[in-house]
């Protein structure tokens, strides 16, 4: 028996981050029997179907990789139909890779951290009576592997870098690719920065329905564009994100904006045509509401659940002008809060 579900917090962002770097779908399986695998969250809404020919634990049994019923696995398809990309979720990095010379894929090693960081941002309980430790602490635990892996990556550039007997062309390609995953790394060390920041605030943002804290709303939409940007790339569309605006403050679910988001800019990128659309998305300051411009292809399928979201979380207004089928300008205000000073440093 197999169901998904999409995680819309801190998991779900580490999922999200991950499925930009590898290009396809990941998803957070858990064993919960004999040949019984769960998913229980995903890069993406469009996870509710066991993948053709995907069965986790014939896999791992075939790897002769012991498969407990608790543990959790981040899985992505391979670069064929048979094939599959598997880490494991845990709290502790592996070991080093034999004579300290990685030969672990691209999509392998995202996905390793993935796990890492999906294994210490959940609540670890040593007893009944064992209390939780604080988000802020969890968010320091997630950090330091995330700087180990850093400079790991450098130390491999560096010697890929050194190696004379490697094909120029060969090099090349493997820098680059070790140079996304850098840029991967950082973006998440910038969210865990936040995420640091905020708790010793105290404003981390609350979970349940209506919930909401103050966040920084450009540093949200910087990080999801970011994701998007690679994904429509593949499919030949073209994202662009102008704004002058750094640390901007709204009050409301960060994880609503974000998700929102995904939504409008996928949704943007589509025409009535079939033929991907470019997208512009612009970000300013008009009097005391933050302005969200997105301009692209058709208009939103569900319109009522974008002004819905952008109502009930921030108290917002949306405004939609569509001059022709293929055009369609979308614009969210949301309220602005007075900025405090202690926002500039966040």
């Amino acid at each position: 028996m197999l169901s998904a579900v999409v995680f819309r917090g801190d998991e779900g962002e580490v999922l999200r981050q991950a499925s930009a770097v590898v290009g396809r779908p990941v998803v957070l399986w858990e064993i919960i029997g004999p040949h019984q695998a769960v998913a229980r969250a995903s890069s993406g809404s469009d996870v509710g179907t066991r993948p053709p020919g995907f069965d986790l634990d014939a896999i791992l049994q075939r790897w002769s990789v012991p498969v407990p019923v608790g543990s959790r696995w981040v899985t992505a398809p391979g670069p064929t139909p048979e094939a599959w990309v598997i880490a494991p979720v845990r709290s502790r990095p592996p070991a080093p890779p034999p004579g300290g010379r990685e030969r672990r894929s691209r999509e392998r090693l995202a996905l390793e951290l993935a796990g890492l960081a999906l294994g210490l941002i959940s609540t670890p309980k040593t007893g009944p009576d064992a209390s939780p430790t604080s988000q802020g602490m969890l968010v320091h635990q997630a950090s330091n592997p995330l700087t180990a892996a850093r400079a790991g990556l450098q130390l491999s550039m560096e010697s890929i870098g050194r190696w004379v007997d490697l094909a120029a062309d060969r090099r090349l390609a493997l820098l680059d690719d070790l140079g996304q995953v850098l840029e991967d790394v950082d973006r998440t060390s910038e969210l865990l920065h936040a995420m640091r920041e905020s708790a010793r605030a105290g404003m981390l943002t609350a979970r349940g329905p209506g919930g909401g804290g103050r966040f920084d709303a450009v540093r949200v939409v910087r990080s999801c564009l970011t994701l998007e940007r690679r994904l429509l790339r593949d499919r030949g569309v073209d994202l662009d994100f102008t704004t002058s605006l750094e640390s901007t403050f709204v009050k409301g679910d960060s994880n609503a904006l974000f998700d929102m988001l995904v939504g409008i800019v996928r949704n943007a990128a589509e025409t009535n045509t079939g033929q991907p659309a470019p997208v512009r998305v612009q970000l300013e300051m008009k009097g005391r509401e933050l302005e969200l411009v997105v301009r692209g292809g058709k208009p939103l399928a569900d319109l009522s659940k974008v002004r819905s979201v952008a109502e009930s979380a921030f108290n917002g207004t949306v405004k939609i002008e569509t001059p022709s089928d293929d055009t369609t300008t979308l614009t969210i205000a949301l309220p602005l809060p007075p900025q405090r000073e202690g926002d500039r440093r966040l």
